[in-house]
């Protein structure tokens, strides 16, 4: 989630107040909009906007790894459950590497940032995976489509927009009551 999307309105002395209140590092104040996300973070709920960016960022690690393990496992003919097996590991290593990556870069060592994409991504890609990996078996066709197919590509991109649009209420109610991608907000 980018802290410049949001709107905020606080006040420097009472961000500064808040700062030192929560712990948050000095260079924090100075991303922009702030507020509005320490309020959904802090007790006051979920924006469905906030909820939509979590779940897009989710769902790009998801779609990574869903996209590379189907066209793997359809490209080398693997058995169905080889590919959906291949498909959701696949799925959770590239959303947990991208969560990762943001809190790495923010100077966490590696087990404890391992732990934060835990907490912050596990549920979401949980609910993605389900989705994605239920449409493509319950398509008629679509896990014995090759590649060169349509129907192969219609339903594994109308998996992944499916699992956007079921994964989104999951995040904002995971979000408004601090889980969820709302753990990673202290690292950005």
């Amino acid at each position: 989630m980018e802290h410049s999307a949001h709107q905020g309105h606080e006040q420097p002395a009472q961000h500064a107040h808040h700062e030192q209140q929560h712990g948050h590092h000095p260079d924090h104040a100075q991303h922009t909009g702030h507020s509005e996300q320490h309020t959904q973070h802090h007790g006051g709920g979920s924006s469905w906007r906030t909820a939509a960016q979590a779940t897009l960022h989710c769902l790009t690690g998801c779609a990574i790894g869903e996209v590379l393990g189907q066209v793997i496992g359809v490209g080398f003919g693997l058995h169905n459950g080889a590919t959906v097996v291949l498909s959701i590991a696949l799925a959770f290593v590239f959303g947990y590497a991208l969560t990762m990556r943001g809190v790495l870069k923010a100077g966490l060592p590696f087990r404890e940032a391992l732990k934060v994409a835990l907490a912050a991504d596990t549920v979401s890609i949980i609910v993605m995976e389900l989705i994605d990996n239920g449409v493509m078996v319950a398509v008629p066709g679509a896990m014995d489509a090759g590649l060169g197919q349509l129907l192969f590509w219609l339903s594994l991109a109308g998996s992944l927009v499916l699992a956007f649009l079921v994964t989104v209420p999951v995040n904002r109610w995971l979000i408004g009551r601090g889980r969820g991608h709302a753990v990673v907000h202290a690292y950005h």
